[in-house]
Protein backbone atom coordinates (compact mmCIF):
# COMPACT_ATOMS: atom_id res chain seq x y z
CA UNK A 1 0.00 0.00 0.00
CA UNK A 2 3.12 2.26 0.82
CA UNK A 3 3.16 4.66 -1.93
CA UNK A 4 -0.27 4.66 -3.02
CA UNK A 5 -1.94 8.45 -4.00
CA UNK A 6 -3.16 9.48 -1.01
CA UNK A 7 -3.71 13.16 -0.60
CA UNK A 8 -4.09 14.96 2.67
CA UNK A 9 -7.68 14.53 4.10
CA UNK A 10 -8.56 18.26 4.18
CA UNK A 11 -11.94 19.26 5.74
CA UNK A 12 -14.81 21.94 5.17
CA UNK A 13 -18.33 21.86 6.12
CA UNK A 14 -21.27 24.35 5.04
CA UNK A 15 -23.86 24.20 7.69
CA UNK A 16 -27.52 25.50 7.69
CA UNK A 17 -28.96 26.70 11.04
CA UNK A 18 -32.57 26.47 10.91
CA UNK A 19 -34.04 30.03 11.91
CA UNK A 20 -37.24 31.88 12.70
CA UNK A 21 -38.78 34.70 14.43
CA UNK A 22 -39.81 33.23 17.86
CA UNK A 23 -43.99 33.32 18.24
CA UNK A 24 -43.90 34.51 14.53
CA UNK A 25 -45.70 32.54 11.82
CA UNK A 26 -45.38 28.73 11.99
CA UNK A 27 -43.91 29.45 7.97
CA UNK A 28 -42.86 32.07 6.32
CA UNK A 29 -40.61 33.79 9.20
CA UNK A 30 -36.86 31.90 8.27
CA UNK A 31 -36.33 34.71 5.41
CA UNK A 32 -36.46 37.50 7.80
CA UNK A 33 -34.38 35.92 10.40
CA UNK A 34 -31.81 34.12 8.13
CA UNK A 35 -31.39 38.16 6.57
CA UNK A 36 -31.19 39.84 10.35
CA UNK A 37 -28.65 37.19 11.07
CA UNK A 38 -26.50 37.61 8.39
CA UNK A 39 -26.48 41.19 8.35
CA UNK A 40 -25.70 40.80 12.17
CA UNK A 41 -22.84 38.05 11.48
CA UNK A 42 -21.15 40.47 8.68
CA UNK A 43 -21.24 43.00 11.80
CA UNK A 44 -19.86 41.54 14.46
CA UNK A 45 -17.33 39.47 12.70
CA UNK A 46 -16.13 41.89 9.94
CA UNK A 47 -16.94 39.29 7.26
CA UNK A 48 -16.51 40.73 3.85
CA UNK A 49 -17.99 40.20 0.45
CA UNK A 50 -19.26 41.75 -3.00
CA UNK A 51 -20.69 45.43 -2.60
CA UNK A 52 -24.03 43.85 -3.81
CA UNK A 53 -26.25 41.38 -2.24
CA UNK A 54 -26.50 38.82 -4.31
CA UNK A 55 -23.59 36.59 -4.82
CA UNK A 56 -22.78 35.05 -8.58
CA UNK A 57 -21.33 31.96 -9.48
CA UNK A 58 -19.62 31.84 -12.75
CA UNK A 59 -21.47 35.28 -13.98
CA UNK A 60 -25.04 34.07 -12.82
CA UNK A 61 -26.84 34.77 -10.12
CA UNK A 62 -27.71 32.01 -7.53
CA UNK A 63 -30.78 32.01 -6.01
CA UNK A 64 -29.81 29.45 -3.25
CA UNK A 65 -26.49 31.37 -2.21
CA UNK A 66 -27.38 35.01 -1.32
CA UNK A 67 -24.66 37.33 0.20
CA UNK A 68 -22.01 35.32 0.43
CA UNK A 69 -19.39 37.02 3.24
CA UNK A 70 -16.14 35.27 4.25
CA UNK A 71 -13.76 36.26 7.50
CA UNK A 72 -11.10 38.36 7.31
CA UNK A 73 -10.84 36.41 10.84
CA UNK A 74 -10.37 32.93 10.15
CA UNK A 75 -10.91 32.38 6.47
CA UNK A 76 -14.34 30.76 7.17
CA UNK A 77 -17.54 32.19 5.84
CA UNK A 78 -21.83 32.84 5.88
CA UNK A 79 -24.77 33.00 3.37
CA UNK A 80 -28.08 32.62 2.94
CA UNK A 81 -29.53 29.48 1.50
CA UNK A 82 -32.95 29.24 1.01
CA UNK A 83 -33.83 31.42 4.27
CA UNK A 84 -31.20 29.68 6.18
CA UNK A 85 -28.66 31.24 7.64
CA UNK A 86 -25.20 28.88 6.57
CA UNK A 87 -21.81 28.60 7.80
CA UNK A 88 -19.24 27.67 6.12
CA UNK A 89 -15.79 26.56 7.93
CA UNK A 90 -12.03 27.23 6.32
CA UNK A 91 -10.20 24.48 5.59
CA UNK A 92 -9.08 22.25 8.37
CA UNK A 93 -6.05 19.89 7.82
CA UNK A 94 -7.20 17.32 11.27
CA UNK A 95 -9.95 16.43 12.84
CA UNK A 96 -9.21 18.50 16.19
CA UNK A 97 -8.31 21.25 14.42
CA UNK A 98 -12.04 21.21 12.61
CA UNK A 99 -14.04 20.92 15.95
CA UNK A 100 -11.94 23.94 17.29
CA UNK A 101 -13.20 25.56 14.06
CA UNK A 102 -16.95 24.10 13.87
CA UNK A 103 -17.21 25.61 17.83
CA UNK A 104 -15.83 28.45 16.80
CA UNK A 105 -17.70 29.24 13.93
CA UNK A 106 -20.73 28.55 16.28
CA UNK A 107 -19.12 31.36 19.09
CA UNK A 108 -19.18 33.77 16.56
CA UNK A 109 -22.79 32.96 15.58
CA UNK A 110 -23.76 33.22 19.37
CA UNK A 111 -22.36 36.64 18.91
CA UNK A 112 -24.49 37.69 15.84
CA UNK A 113 -27.85 36.02 17.34
CA UNK A 114 -27.60 38.31 20.35
CA UNK A 115 -26.53 41.30 17.90
CA UNK A 116 -29.65 40.78 16.10
CA UNK A 117 -32.12 40.50 19.29
CA UNK A 118 -30.49 43.50 20.68
CA UNK A 119 -33.48 45.76 21.71
CA UNK A 120 -35.91 43.40 20.68
CA UNK A 121 -38.66 42.22 23.43
CA UNK A 122 -41.19 40.37 20.87
CA UNK A 123 -40.59 38.07 17.88
CA UNK A 124 -37.13 37.54 18.92
CA UNK A 125 -34.90 35.85 16.33
CA UNK A 126 -34.07 32.01 17.02
CA UNK A 127 -31.55 29.48 15.50
CA UNK A 128 -31.09 25.51 15.98
CA UNK A 129 -27.99 23.93 15.31
CA UNK A 130 -30.13 20.80 13.57
CA UNK A 131 -31.58 19.19 10.56
CA UNK A 132 -35.21 19.41 10.53
CA UNK A 133 -38.03 21.29 11.75
CA UNK A 134 -40.35 18.69 12.18
CA UNK A 135 -42.75 19.75 10.26
CA UNK A 136 -41.38 17.79 7.32
CA UNK A 137 -38.45 19.94 6.19
CA UNK A 138 -34.68 19.21 6.43
CA UNK A 139 -31.66 21.12 5.95
CA UNK A 140 -28.42 19.95 5.37
CA UNK A 141 -24.91 19.96 7.51
CA UNK A 142 -22.99 18.78 4.61
CA UNK A 143 -18.92 17.86 5.02
CA UNK A 144 -16.29 18.26 2.88
CA UNK A 145 -13.03 16.19 2.30
CA UNK A 146 -10.16 16.38 -0.13
CA UNK A 147 -9.39 13.27 -2.17
CA UNK A 148 -7.69 11.79 -4.97
CA UNK A 149 -9.83 12.50 -8.40
CA UNK A 150 -8.90 8.89 -8.85
CA UNK A 151 -10.85 7.95 -5.83
CA UNK A 152 -13.80 9.60 -6.49
CA UNK A 153 -13.70 8.72 -9.72
CA UNK A 154 -13.39 5.12 -8.82
CA UNK A 155 -16.12 5.88 -5.85
CA UNK A 156 -19.19 7.96 -7.37
CA UNK A 157 -18.71 6.61 -11.28
CA UNK A 158 -16.85 3.37 -11.91
CA UNK A 159 -16.40 0.97 -9.10
CA UNK A 160 -19.84 0.02 -7.59
CA UNK A 161 -18.16 -2.10 -4.52
CA UNK A 162 -16.44 0.85 -4.01
CA UNK A 163 -19.81 2.93 -3.99
CA UNK A 164 -21.47 0.41 -1.51
CA UNK A 165 -18.62 0.15 1.19
CA UNK A 166 -18.98 4.09 1.35
CA UNK A 167 -22.29 3.86 1.47
CA UNK A 168 -22.68 1.45 4.19
CA UNK A 169 -20.23 3.03 5.87
CA UNK A 170 -22.35 6.07 6.35
CA UNK A 171 -25.45 4.04 7.12
CA UNK A 172 -23.30 2.43 10.28
CA UNK A 173 -21.40 5.55 11.11
CA UNK A 174 -25.19 7.73 12.49
CA UNK A 175 -24.08 5.15 15.64
CA UNK A 176 -21.57 8.51 16.10
CA UNK A 177 -22.48 11.28 14.02
CA UNK A 178 -26.93 11.66 14.41
CA UNK A 179 -27.88 13.97 16.51
CA UNK A 180 -31.26 12.31 17.52
CA UNK A 181 -35.11 13.73 16.94
CA UNK A 182 -38.25 12.96 18.41
CA UNK A 183 -40.64 11.07 16.06
CA UNK A 184 -40.10 10.71 12.30
CA UNK A 185 -40.85 13.00 9.48
CA UNK A 186 -41.15 12.31 5.28
CA UNK A 187 -43.96 9.56 5.41
CA UNK A 188 -41.78 7.01 7.39
CA UNK A 189 -43.34 4.50 9.91
CA UNK A 190 -44.26 6.22 12.96
CA UNK A 191 -41.14 6.16 15.41
CA UNK A 192 -40.77 7.64 18.88
CA UNK A 193 -36.86 8.52 18.48
CA UNK A 194 -35.27 8.67 15.53
CA UNK A 195 -30.61 8.45 16.03
CA UNK A 196 -30.53 10.61 12.80
CA UNK A 197 -32.10 13.64 11.94
CA UNK A 198 -31.19 12.89 8.09
CA UNK A 199 -32.27 9.49 7.68
CA UNK A 200 -35.89 10.02 7.27
CA UNK A 201 -35.16 11.97 3.83
CA UNK A 202 -32.61 10.30 2.49
CA UNK A 203 -33.89 7.97 -0.01
CA UNK A 204 -31.58 7.46 -3.13
CA UNK A 205 -28.10 5.54 -2.77
CA UNK A 206 -26.04 8.17 -5.00
CA UNK A 207 -27.14 11.47 -6.85
CA UNK A 208 -26.32 15.13 -7.51
CA UNK A 209 -29.42 16.73 -5.65
CA UNK A 210 -29.28 17.91 -2.01
CA UNK A 211 -32.65 19.03 -1.40
CA UNK A 212 -35.35 16.14 -2.75
CA UNK A 213 -34.57 12.63 -2.56
CA UNK A 214 -31.32 12.97 -1.01
CA UNK A 215 -28.87 10.38 -1.63
CA UNK A 216 -26.40 8.80 1.12
CA UNK A 217 -23.87 9.36 -1.66
CA UNK A 218 -23.52 12.70 -3.16
CA UNK A 219 -22.53 13.15 -6.34
CA UNK A 220 -21.98 16.95 -6.92
CA UNK A 221 -18.29 17.36 -8.52
CA UNK A 222 -17.56 20.90 -7.42
CA UNK A 223 -13.67 20.08 -6.93
CA UNK A 224 -13.02 24.25 -5.79
CA UNK A 225 -9.38 22.44 -6.41
CA UNK A 226 -6.60 21.14 -8.59
CA UNK A 227 -7.69 18.57 -11.01
CA UNK A 228 -5.57 16.03 -9.01
CA UNK A 229 -7.69 16.05 -6.30
CA UNK A 230 -11.68 16.37 -6.25
CA UNK A 231 -14.16 17.37 -3.06
CA UNK A 232 -16.03 14.55 -1.61
CA UNK A 233 -19.44 16.50 -0.35
CA UNK A 234 -20.93 14.49 1.90
CA UNK A 235 -25.02 15.32 3.09
CA UNK A 236 -26.00 12.28 5.14
CA UNK A 237 -24.80 12.95 8.33
CA UNK A 238 -26.21 15.55 10.73
CA UNK A 239 -25.20 18.44 12.17
CA UNK A 240 -23.39 18.06 15.80
CA UNK A 241 -22.64 19.28 18.74
CA UNK A 242 -20.93 16.57 20.75
CA UNK A 243 -17.14 17.63 20.25
CA UNK A 244 -16.70 13.74 20.28
CA UNK A 245 -19.12 12.98 17.92
CA UNK A 246 -17.34 15.80 15.65
CA UNK A 247 -14.49 14.39 15.75
CA UNK A 248 -15.71 10.96 14.69
CA UNK A 249 -17.80 11.94 11.95
CA UNK A 250 -14.80 13.74 10.42
CA UNK A 251 -11.94 11.96 11.42
CA UNK A 252 -13.47 8.59 10.38
CA UNK A 253 -14.33 9.88 6.93
CA UNK A 254 -10.85 10.65 6.75
CA UNK A 255 -9.56 7.41 7.56
CA UNK A 256 -11.96 5.11 5.40
CA UNK A 257 -10.75 7.49 2.23
CA UNK A 258 -7.50 6.99 2.86
CA UNK A 259 -8.40 3.76 2.98
CA UNK A 260 -9.89 3.66 -0.13
CA UNK A 261 -7.11 5.24 -2.04
CA UNK A 262 -4.58 2.93 -0.83
CA UNK A 263 -6.24 0.07 -2.17
CA UNK A 264 -7.74 -1.18 1.30
CA UNK A 265 -11.42 -0.29 0.92
CA UNK A 266 -13.31 -2.39 3.24
CA UNK A 267 -15.27 -3.81 0.12
CA UNK A 268 -16.55 -6.77 1.84
CA UNK A 269 -18.48 -4.95 4.67
CA UNK A 270 -21.41 -3.84 2.11
CA UNK A 271 -25.23 -3.90 2.84
CA UNK A 272 -27.16 -5.46 0.58
CA UNK A 273 -29.36 -2.23 0.56
CA UNK A 274 -27.41 0.93 2.46
CA UNK A 275 -30.75 3.11 2.38
CA UNK A 276 -33.12 0.72 3.16
CA UNK A 277 -30.36 -0.24 6.59
CA UNK A 278 -30.50 3.84 7.01
CA UNK A 279 -34.70 3.88 7.52
CA UNK A 280 -34.36 0.69 10.05
CA UNK A 281 -31.51 1.48 12.00
CA UNK A 282 -32.47 4.98 12.40
CA UNK A 283 -35.49 4.29 14.59
CA UNK A 284 -33.72 1.41 16.68
CA UNK A 285 -31.77 3.64 19.42
CA UNK A 286 -31.57 0.32 21.14
CA UNK A 287 -29.65 -1.43 18.44
CA UNK A 288 -31.27 -4.40 18.02
CA UNK A 289 -32.23 -4.14 13.87
CA UNK A 290 -30.24 -6.50 12.10
CA UNK A 291 -29.40 -5.66 8.25
CA UNK A 292 -28.40 -8.24 5.69
CA UNK A 293 -24.50 -7.44 4.10
CA UNK A 294 -24.40 -8.65 0.76
CA UNK A 295 -22.54 -11.85 1.88
CA UNK A 296 -25.70 -12.82 3.96
CA UNK A 297 -24.47 -11.71 7.45
CA UNK A 298 -27.09 -9.70 9.47
CA UNK A 299 -25.31 -6.96 11.30
CA UNK A 300 -26.69 -4.66 13.47
CA UNK A 301 -25.25 -0.87 13.07
CA UNK A 302 -22.98 -0.75 16.32
CA UNK A 303 -21.65 -4.10 14.94
CA UNK A 304 -21.12 -3.21 11.49
CA UNK A 305 -19.43 -0.12 12.53
CA UNK A 306 -17.01 -1.99 15.29
CA UNK A 307 -16.44 -4.17 12.14
CA UNK A 308 -15.49 -1.35 10.15
CA UNK A 309 -13.37 0.33 13.27
CA UNK A 310 -11.29 -3.13 13.48
CA UNK A 311 -10.49 -2.92 9.80
CA UNK A 312 -9.67 0.76 9.64
CA UNK A 313 -7.94 0.49 12.68
CA UNK A 314 -5.34 -2.06 11.34
CA UNK A 315 -4.64 -0.07 8.48
CA UNK A 316 -3.90 3.13 10.21
CA UNK A 317 -1.71 0.68 12.08
CA UNK A 318 0.36 -0.31 8.83
CA UNK A 319 0.44 2.70 7.17
CA UNK A 320 2.35 5.77 7.86
CA UNK A 321 -0.99 8.09 7.47
CA UNK A 322 1.09 11.24 9.64
CA UNK A 323 0.56 13.45 6.65
CA UNK A 324 -2.34 12.21 5.22
CA UNK A 325 -4.81 12.21 8.44
CA UNK A 326 -3.08 13.90 11.14
CA UNK A 327 -3.92 11.97 14.59
CA UNK A 328 -5.12 9.21 13.27
CA UNK A 329 -4.18 7.00 16.13
CA UNK A 330 -5.94 8.89 18.45
CA UNK A 331 -9.28 8.83 16.32
CA UNK A 332 -9.49 5.25 16.05
CA UNK A 333 -8.81 5.01 19.80
CA UNK A 334 -11.55 6.90 20.76
CA UNK A 335 -13.54 5.02 17.71
CA UNK A 336 -12.64 2.03 19.38
CA UNK A 337 -13.87 2.86 23.24
CA UNK A 338 -16.83 4.39 21.71
CA UNK A 339 -18.44 1.33 20.07
CA UNK A 340 -17.20 -0.51 23.34
CA UNK A 341 -19.28 2.03 25.48
CA UNK A 342 -22.45 1.20 22.72
CA UNK A 343 -21.74 -2.54 22.86
CA UNK A 344 -21.46 -2.26 26.71
CA UNK A 345 -25.24 -0.32 26.58
CA UNK A 346 -23.09 2.01 28.77
CA UNK A 347 -25.41 5.00 27.73
CA UNK A 348 -24.32 7.41 30.41
CA UNK A 349 -20.94 6.86 28.89
CA UNK A 350 -21.87 7.28 25.19
CA UNK A 351 -23.92 10.35 26.28
CA UNK A 352 -20.80 12.64 27.12
CA UNK A 353 -19.63 11.79 23.79
CA UNK A 354 -22.62 11.41 21.38
CA UNK A 355 -25.31 14.11 20.31
CA UNK A 356 -28.37 11.72 19.96
CA UNK A 357 -27.01 9.77 23.51
CA UNK A 358 -27.40 12.55 24.91
CA UNK A 359 -30.30 14.20 23.98
CA UNK A 360 -32.42 10.91 24.67
CA UNK A 361 -30.92 10.69 27.94
CA UNK A 362 -32.09 14.58 28.90
CA UNK A 363 -35.82 13.26 27.46
CA UNK A 364 -36.00 10.16 29.49
CA UNK A 365 -35.58 12.27 32.42
CA UNK A 366 -38.17 14.72 31.55
CA UNK A 367 -40.61 11.98 31.27
CA UNK A 368 -39.76 10.43 34.51
CA UNK A 369 -40.25 13.47 36.18
CA UNK A 370 -43.43 14.62 34.53
CA UNK A 371 -45.53 11.76 34.01
CA UNK A 372 -48.28 14.03 32.56
CA UNK A 373 -46.05 13.84 29.34
CA UNK A 374 -45.17 11.16 26.28
CA UNK A 375 -43.53 10.81 23.43
CA UNK A 376 -46.04 13.02 21.43
CA UNK A 377 -46.20 15.64 24.05
CA UNK A 378 -45.63 19.25 22.01
CA UNK A 379 -43.52 19.57 25.10
CA UNK A 380 -41.14 17.33 24.27
CA UNK A 381 -40.94 17.69 20.78
CA UNK A 382 -39.85 21.70 22.21
CA UNK A 383 -37.21 20.18 24.10
CA UNK A 384 -35.86 18.30 21.18
CA UNK A 385 -35.47 21.83 19.50
CA UNK A 386 -34.15 23.50 22.40
CA UNK A 387 -31.35 20.83 22.52
CA UNK A 388 -29.60 22.54 20.03
CA UNK A 389 -30.86 26.01 20.42
CA UNK A 390 -27.81 28.04 19.27
CA UNK A 391 -28.85 30.60 21.93
CA UNK A 392 -26.24 29.37 25.24
CA UNK A 393 -29.24 30.55 27.33
CA UNK A 394 -31.87 28.95 25.79
CA UNK A 395 -29.77 25.87 24.44
CA UNK A 396 -29.71 22.33 26.69
CA UNK A 397 -26.23 21.17 24.79
CA UNK A 398 -24.50 24.64 25.68
CA UNK A 399 -25.87 23.88 29.68
CA UNK A 400 -24.94 20.19 29.63
CA UNK A 401 -21.52 21.43 28.69
CA UNK A 402 -21.30 24.16 31.41
CA UNK A 403 -22.27 21.56 33.45
CA UNK A 404 -19.93 19.11 32.63
CA UNK A 405 -21.73 16.24 31.27
CA UNK A 406 -19.93 16.76 27.60
CA UNK A 407 -16.17 15.12 27.22
CA UNK A 408 -14.41 17.87 25.35
CA UNK A 409 -12.09 17.33 22.39
CA UNK A 410 -10.14 20.56 22.29
CA UNK A 411 -9.80 23.73 25.16
CA UNK A 412 -12.19 26.49 24.97
CA UNK A 413 -9.01 28.30 24.32
CA UNK A 414 -8.32 26.69 20.77
CA UNK A 415 -11.64 27.35 20.41
CA UNK A 416 -11.27 30.92 20.68
CA UNK A 417 -8.20 30.61 18.80
CA UNK A 418 -9.95 28.90 15.74
CA UNK A 419 -12.38 31.49 15.90
CA UNK A 420 -10.02 34.56 15.39
CA UNK A 421 -7.48 33.06 13.50
CA UNK A 422 -7.12 30.95 10.11
CA UNK A 423 -5.38 27.49 9.84
CA UNK A 424 -2.00 28.46 9.16
CA UNK A 425 -1.54 25.17 6.91
CA UNK A 426 -4.41 25.69 4.23
CA UNK A 427 -5.49 28.28 1.85
CA UNK A 428 -7.77 29.57 4.49
CA UNK A 429 -4.69 31.64 5.85
CA UNK A 430 -4.15 33.24 2.41
CA UNK A 431 -7.70 33.59 2.07
CA UNK A 432 -8.07 34.93 5.65
CA UNK A 433 -4.80 37.38 5.28
CA UNK A 434 -5.94 38.41 1.81
CA UNK A 435 -9.19 40.04 3.07
CA UNK A 436 -7.14 41.45 6.38
CA UNK A 437 -4.86 43.54 3.91
CA UNK A 438 -7.44 44.72 1.54
CA UNK A 439 -8.59 48.30 1.43
CA UNK A 440 -12.04 49.16 1.92
CA UNK A 441 -14.25 48.38 -0.66
CA UNK A 442 -11.95 46.82 -2.90
CA UNK A 443 -13.33 43.00 -2.96
CA UNK A 444 -15.08 42.57 -5.47
CA UNK A 445 -15.94 38.61 -5.24
CA UNK A 446 -14.27 35.76 -2.67
CA UNK A 447 -14.87 31.98 -3.08
CA UNK A 448 -13.35 28.96 -2.25
CA UNK A 449 -10.80 29.61 -5.17
CA UNK A 450 -10.12 32.79 -5.93
CA UNK A 451 -10.36 36.52 -5.02
CA UNK A 452 -11.05 39.16 -7.00
CA UNK A 453 -10.24 43.01 -6.32
CA UNK A 454 -10.82 45.94 -7.69
CA UNK A 455 -8.56 48.61 -6.94
CA UNK A 456 -9.41 51.87 -8.67
CA UNK A 457 -7.23 52.36 -11.32
CA UNK A 458 -8.26 55.74 -13.72
CA UNK A 459 -7.10 52.71 -16.68
CA UNK A 460 -10.19 50.25 -17.09
CA UNK A 461 -8.02 47.59 -17.88
CA UNK A 462 -5.97 47.73 -14.64
CA UNK A 463 -8.53 47.85 -11.94
CA UNK A 464 -9.19 44.36 -11.45
CA UNK A 465 -7.06 42.04 -9.96
CA UNK A 466 -7.05 37.93 -9.31
CA UNK A 467 -5.69 36.09 -7.10
CA UNK A 468 -5.73 31.98 -7.41
CA UNK A 469 -6.18 29.75 -4.59
CA UNK A 470 -6.32 26.80 -6.85
CA UNK A 471 -5.06 23.95 -4.00
CA UNK A 472 -6.64 23.79 -0.60
CA UNK A 473 -2.79 22.24 0.35
CA UNK A 474 -1.39 25.85 -0.67
CA UNK A 475 -1.59 29.88 0.15
CA UNK A 476 -0.06 28.65 3.56
CA UNK A 477 1.70 30.51 6.13
CA UNK A 478 5.07 28.91 5.23
CA UNK A 479 4.47 29.46 1.74
CA UNK A 480 3.83 32.91 1.78
CA UNK A 481 3.85 34.58 5.12
CA UNK A 482 6.95 36.27 4.19
CA UNK A 483 5.34 38.21 1.03
CA UNK A 484 2.77 39.27 3.80
CA UNK A 485 5.37 40.49 6.22
CA UNK A 486 7.42 41.93 3.87
CA UNK A 487 5.16 43.65 1.74
CA UNK A 488 3.22 47.11 2.63
CA UNK A 489 1.88 48.04 -0.43
CA UNK A 490 -1.11 46.37 -1.70
CA UNK A 491 -0.64 45.47 -5.61
CA UNK A 492 2.78 44.97 -4.69
CA UNK A 493 1.64 42.09 -2.77
CA UNK A 494 -0.78 40.59 -4.88
CA UNK A 495 1.90 40.62 -7.55
CA UNK A 496 4.40 38.59 -4.97
CA UNK A 497 1.66 35.87 -4.48
CA UNK A 498 0.59 35.22 -8.37
CA UNK A 499 -2.06 37.80 -8.54
CA UNK A 500 -2.44 38.79 -12.22
CA UNK A 501 -4.65 41.33 -13.94
CA UNK A 502 -7.41 40.79 -15.80
CA UNK A 503 -9.45 42.93 -18.53
CA UNK A 504 -13.03 43.79 -17.85
CA UNK A 505 -15.93 41.37 -18.64
CA UNK A 506 -16.71 43.09 -21.23
CA UNK A 507 -13.64 42.63 -23.22
CA UNK A 508 -11.72 39.82 -21.38
CA UNK A 509 -11.45 36.40 -23.25
CA UNK A 510 -9.06 34.90 -21.43
CA UNK A 511 -6.31 35.10 -18.61
CA UNK A 512 -3.33 33.64 -17.68
CA UNK A 513 -1.46 33.43 -13.79
CA UNK A 514 2.10 34.01 -13.99
CA UNK A 515 4.70 32.68 -11.81
CA UNK A 516 4.76 35.42 -8.33
CA UNK A 517 8.39 36.76 -7.06
CA UNK A 518 8.00 34.28 -4.41
CA UNK A 519 8.46 31.24 -6.74
CA UNK A 520 4.47 30.40 -6.04
CA UNK A 521 3.36 28.76 -9.07
CA UNK A 522 -0.38 28.54 -9.77
CA UNK A 523 -0.31 25.34 -12.09
CA UNK A 524 0.19 21.75 -12.41
CA UNK A 525 1.46 19.47 -14.62
CA UNK A 526 1.01 15.79 -15.74
CA UNK A 527 3.67 13.56 -13.96
CA UNK A 528 3.55 9.46 -14.58
CA UNK A 529 -0.29 9.44 -15.03
CA UNK A 530 -1.22 12.01 -12.51
CA UNK A 531 -1.92 15.49 -12.26
CA UNK A 532 0.36 17.63 -10.06
CA UNK A 533 -0.11 20.81 -8.50
CA UNK A 534 3.32 23.23 -7.85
Amino acid sequence: MTGALMVPKVLGADVELGNFVLGGPVSGSGAEASRALLAAFAEVTGAVGPPDDESTTRGHVNPQDRGRRFLPSNGGGAYIDLDHLELTLGEQPSGRDFVAAWHGMLALAQQALHRANEGRTEGRYQALVNNSDGRGNSYGGHLNLLVSRRAWTDVLERKPHLLAAVASYHAASMVVTGQGKVGSENNAPPARFELSQRANFTEALAGPQTTYRRPLCNTRDESHSVPATARLHVICYDSGLAPVGTLLKVGGLQVLMAAVEAGAAPRDLALEDPVEAVQRWSADPLFQTRCPLIDGRDVTAVELMGMFGDRLARFVDIEDLADIVPGAGEIMAVWGSTIDLLERGDWSGAARRLDWALKLGMIERALSRRPELDWDSPAVKHLDHLYSSLDPNDGWYWALERAGAVERVVSPAEVERAAAEPSPSTRAWARAMLLRRAPAGTVAEVDWDHIRFRLGHPHGLGQRWRVDLPSPLHGTRAECGSAFAETQDFEELLREIGGVVEPEPAIRSWWSTGQSGRGLTWGYHREGGEYRYE
